[in-house]
């Protein structure tokens, strides 16, 4: 069985695909760029950039009935591997132990030339 996870709390897609899909005893979220839902608007900075974007996860993620504790696999893509250290740092503080495996890769271009986006994979069970 496939649910359509949805909010408000959370930036609307900018394409064809949906904030994110459970599948079973695991959700997809789709990746999230650091657009403030609130008002539409990227916001500035890296580190902002990052908060805003674990944020968007944090509420996809609620509307799922889950939280950083159930994610198993996040995946961080970076318009540069010099924000890494900033980076890593902001996403430590969002989790606790046992952290999620994890991929992290800069990318040469991301959407709306933002300079992070992630996406993660929960076991809901």
């Amino acid at each position: 069985m496939v649910k359509v996870i949805q909010t408000e709390k959370a930036p609307a897609a900018i394409g064809p695909y949906s904030q994110a899909i459970q599948a079973g005893d695991f959700v997809y979220v789709s990746g999230q760029i650091p657009i403030d839902p609130a008002s539409g608007e990227i916001v500035d900075g890296i580190a902002n950039q990052t908060k805003q974007v674990l944020e968007n996860l944090k509420a996809i993620l609620a509307e799922a009935e889950s939280d950083f504790s159930q994610v198993v696999k996040f995946t961080i893509y970076l318009s540069s591997m010099d924000h890494f250290a900033e980076v890593n740092e902001i996403y430590g503080s969002f989790l606790t132990e046992p952290y999620p495996a994890r991929a992290t890769v800069e990318v040469s271009r991301l959407p709306k030339d933002v300079l992070v986006e992630m996406d993660v994979v929960a076991y809901t069970k």
